[in-house]
């Protein structure tokens, strides 16, 4: 079998809905679904790709941003294996429907999974859910590490996703737009807890302490369509990180991500 390595695409990252496509020469998954099963199945065609060859879902948590789907794809895919940790299944368990028991599998929190030419590593993160927990995944000596909706980002999680190959991190809000804007204070407290959403600032710090000589690539993702910017989230990130030394735009560069349209598949190198 050829490998070409692990290829990975956005298909959509917001406030409003994640999904990212993840594939190996063994392996087609998704981390999280969600969006519409129909808009899932269009953003792969963007890429061409076919929900039909993809066996595995990840869940990273129950917020329906990320789980909208996973009972529709479960039940209109039954080759779909999906992953969670127990509590984050409890928690769906009203929202999801009937799923397969054949097709649900419980990944506990901090550990490793092992699915031939590709390890999955899980890690618990700060936010206001049951047990949510992300993902770094490794084919050969090559990394991708998705962590977004955290509050803050712990020692211990900067420690096991330092010096991935290419990341997919949160820039939830600018801080100004969040204090300024519509939200009720109520909800600006909750986004602003350490079980709340990164900033464009938060961001920044944490791409400070864990990038390493490896990363090539960071995609600034689960932007707020009220409090944040795509042009205002870069140039934060990209001027703090220059203040710190570190070679963005040479050493490594700083992608989009965007609610509706897919990114480019890239290889991570």
């Amino acid at each position: 079998m050829n490998d070409f390595g692990m290829r990975v695409s956005i298909l959509a990252s917001s406030s409003s809905g994640n999904v990212t496509f993840v594939e190996t020469p063994q392996h087609k998954l998704l981390i999280d679904a969600g969006l519409s099963g129909k808009k899932i199945e269009q953003a792969l065609a963007k890429i061409n790709r076919r929900m039909q060859d993809v066996d595995m879902l990840l869940v990273t948590h129950e917020h329906t941003d990320h789980s909208h789907s996973v009972g529709i794809l479960a039940r209109r895919y039954p080759q779909l294996q999906i992953y969670a940790n127990q509590p984050t299944w409890d928690a769906m368990h009203d929202t999801v429907g009937q799923i397969d028991n054949a097709q649900k599998h419980v990944f506990a929190m901090g550990t490793t999974l092992s699915f031939g030419d590709l390890d999955v590593e899980s890690f618990g993160v700060s936010h206001d859910a049951a047990a949510p927990q992300f993902y770094q995944l490794h084919h050969d000596d090559k990394s991708f590490a998705i962590l977004t909706d955290t509050g803050y980002v712990s020692q211990r999680v900067e420690g096991i996703i330092k010096d991935a190959n290419a990341y997919l991190l949160e820039c939830n809000h600018d801080l100004e737009m969040l204090r300024m804007g519509s939200y009720p204070w109520t909800l600006k407290q909750r986004i602003l807890s350490d079980t709340g959403h990164l900033s464009n600032e938060d961001s920044a710090q944490t791409m400070i302490d864990i990038l390493g000589r490896h990363t090539k690539r960071i995609y600034l993702g689960h932007l707020s369509h009220e409090n944040n910017m795509k042009s205002l989230a870069r140039l934060t990130v990209t001027s703090l990180l220059k203040e710190a030394g570190l070679g963005v735009g040479d050493d490594f560069k700083l992608y989009d991500t965007d609610p509706q349209e897919p990114d480019a598949l890239f290889t991570v190198e």
